[in-house]
């Protein structure tokens, strides 16, 4: 069962989407340039599953401690979490934080399990 989603959540998600620029899993693997992955969900579904090499930064801290763990804000960051909702908006936040290539993984962590790649589990 998929979950539902308010409203004014969704809205803020469309309007974060609008400024980020989102990434298929197929290009994410085709990706070439050294890339920081990052997983933005909450410490329990990191405990579950995780992409490999990933680095995990929760969406309630990452504007805190990012800058800490990413000095280089031309690196490019590839966010995601479960959906491709979350990791929208934090990576909206980044950019106004003046991270210049920040990317959103589109379906994230959801759209990877289902395309049967593999997860890595603490």
């Amino acid at each position: 069962m998929s979950k539902q989603h308010n409203t004014g959540f969704l809205a803020m998600v469309d309007a974060a989407k609008s400024r980020v620029r989102e990434i298929t899993i197929e290009q994410y693997n085709a990706h070439q340039a050294p890339c920081v992955l990052i997983d933005v969900r909450e410490d329990l579904e990191w405990q579950k599953g995780h992409l490999p090499q990933a680095m995990h930064i929760g969406k309630g801290v990452i504007e805190r401690d990012i800058e800490s763990k990413v000095q280089d804000k031309q690196q490019t960051l590839i966010l995601y979490c479960g959906g491709g909702f979350r990791s929208a908006l934090a990576a909206d936040a980044l950019q106004q934080m003046g991270y210049s290539d920040v990317l959103s993984l589109a379906g994230g962590y959801t759209a990877w399990v289902n395309a049967g790649l593999p997860v890595v589990q603490d």
